[in-house]
């Protein structure tokens, strides 16, 4: 599969089988996900992989309790095998920064001096590779936030509090009973809404999007 039609063809699966998936294909995943740009080389994106039945077990118990999941809109999500938390250090990025070759920047003084935390931007760049990794091997994946359960989940699982979750991947094979949620019906804007050449054209932003 090239990657144009990585790109065209990869939807978020939220409901999967419970088959298992062989671990040194989630290294083999991982492995290709975090192979993305990072400033300064500075490679701040590390991952918890929770691949056994106790420990995917543990994290629901905590994002979703038993009392709340009769009301939860995709029980099936609840069967993803391999569930992977992309963790970012921000710390890494102002250390990396303080050295020689970048100090000039001022970038190493602390986060605060970042206008932009590019923590965020490299991890969601290797969250992007690693979604479309996953549909290269015929596997399915959702992205979704941990939220106010970040801290909580981290703390279960040992992450040093130095670490900040992006949130969590579900992979495993996808259910051949997918529900469509309410946003993919909402149709891709046009080119010209979103592409500015030369300068930005408030004209675009009016266009109704074209089906």
């Amino acid at each position: 599969m090239d990657i144009s039609t990585a790109l065209r063809t990869r939807r978020m699966t939220r409901a999967f089988l419970a088959d298992p998936v062989a671990a040194e294909l989630v290294d083999e995943l991982v492995d290709l996900a975090r192979k993305a740009p990072s400033a300064g080389n500075t490679q701040g994106t590390e991952f918890l992989v929770l691949d056994t039945v106790d420990l995917v077990a543990a994290y629901w118990a905590i994002t979703l309790p038993e009392a709340s999941r009769t009301a939860f809109p995709w029980p099936d999500l609840l069967h993803a095998p391999v569930l992977c938390l992309p963790l970012v250090d921000p710390a890494a990025y102002v250390s990396r920064y303080s050295e020689q070759d970048k100090a000039r920047t001022g970038l190493g003084e602390s986060e605060a001096s970042w206008a932009v935390p590019y923590w965020f931007v490299d991890g969601g760049m290797v969250v992007q590779n690693l979604l479309l990794v996953t549909h290269e091997a015929g596997l399915g994946a959702l992205f979704f936030g941990l939220f106010d359960n970040e801290r909580a989940v981290l703390d279960h699982f040992g992450v040093p509090t130095n670490l900040r979750a992006l949130g969590t991947v579900a992979i495993g094979y996808a259910s051949p009973q997918q529900r469509a949620s309410k946003s993919q019906h909402r149709q891709h804007k046009p080119l010209e809404q979103l592409l500015h050449r030369g300068a930005y054209a408030e004209r675009h932003q009016r266009q109704p999007p074209i089906s």
